[in-house]
């Protein structure tokens, strides 16, 4: 008798199981873009990007709340100098705000509910509020950003670059006086254009259209407070030695990198040149591929 009721029990929860999967897997998200809808009306989001959510504080690490920071205190004094000093975190608004939960073999999986499946000037303006409203209920005092995840790209550099310091100023309005970028960079890897590489391409006007572009995205870094500038070459490499002349390479990136130097010092930018190592990927091999 007993193992019957065992047996009756074991179906019963396969049978929840096979009704409520569905209802889950159909389940709709949070923005119905990629099906051809609209998340929100084209004007300005109404209200609050993340309702409900208060910020963040500390509250110690017996506490219960899954809101609440256990660890991290921002005002803690460690050494002569308080916590969010020594760990300077930021919002990378790549990440938070532009990555859609995807991989190379799967489609997007997370969808804000203000995104409404353009990349207009419009949706970049309330993509930006997103941000700070994040920031704010977060606490932190720091984000960082490629120039190309903030504003769209338009036809012409002059287009693009007129996008981009509309959103900027959007930026600083809304940082005021507390929040500044980590790192500012611009984006070389994503357009089509820099499919060889962009200080590393044979192509000349790619080159020059990709120095023109560090030469903008520096501008803004400096424009918005921020304390470094970051140079990540994904494109810079090659995928196999057979079609890569890597002395002219090479000699075409140092010639670069000397010219973001000349022009950092040029507009009185203070803040630090990092370069981020990787060994490959999207390229087989990356010159950068480590700090050695």
């Amino acid at each position: 008798m007993g193992r019957l009721k065992s047996l009756m029990l074991l179906l019963l929860l396969v049978f929840l199981n096979l009704v409520a999967y569905p209802v889950i897997a159909a389940g709709p998200p949070t923005c119905p873009a990629d099906f051809g809808g609209k998340c929100s009306d084209p004007g300005e989001w109404e209200g609050e990007f993340f309702p409900g959510i208060p910020k963040i504080k500390y509250e110690g690490p017996s506490s219960k709340n899954t809101l609440a920071f256990k660890w991290y205190n921002a005002e803690e004094e460690i050494l002569g100098k308080k916590m969010k000093d020594w760990m300077r975190f930021s919002v990378a608004f790549w990440h938070t705000f532009r990555g859609a939960g995807g991989d190379p073999f799967g489609a997007a999986t997370k969808f804000w509910p203000w995104e409404d499946g353009t990349n207009s000037l419009a949706m970049a303006k309330r993509r930006m509020r997103a941000n700070f409203e994040f920031i704010d209920k977060l606490g932190v005092d720091r984000w960082c950003f490629h120039d190309r995840d903030i504003a769209p790209e338009g036809k012409t550099l002059e287009e693009t670059n007129a996008y981009l310091d509309e959103i900027v100023a959007l930026a600083k309005e809304l940082q005021g006086t507390k929040i500044r970028p980590l790192w500012g960079t611009a984006q070389l890897f994503f357009h089509p254009r820099y499919m060889h590489g962009a200080a590393t391409s044979p192509e000349v006007h790619v080159y020059a259209y990709a120095a023109a572009q560090v030469k903008k995205a520096m501008e803004v870094t400096h424009y918005l407070g921020g304390e470094n500038y970051v140079f990540w070459g994904g494109r810079e490499g090659y995928q196999s030695l057979l079609n890569t002349d890597m002395e002219r390479e090479l000699n075409h990136l140092a010639r670069f990198c000397e010219a973001a130097v000349a022009y950092k010092k040029k507009i009185g930018f203070n803040g630090t040149l990092l370069i981020e190592p990787k060994p490959q990927e999207p390229t087989k091999h990356q010159y950068a591929s480590n700090l050695t």
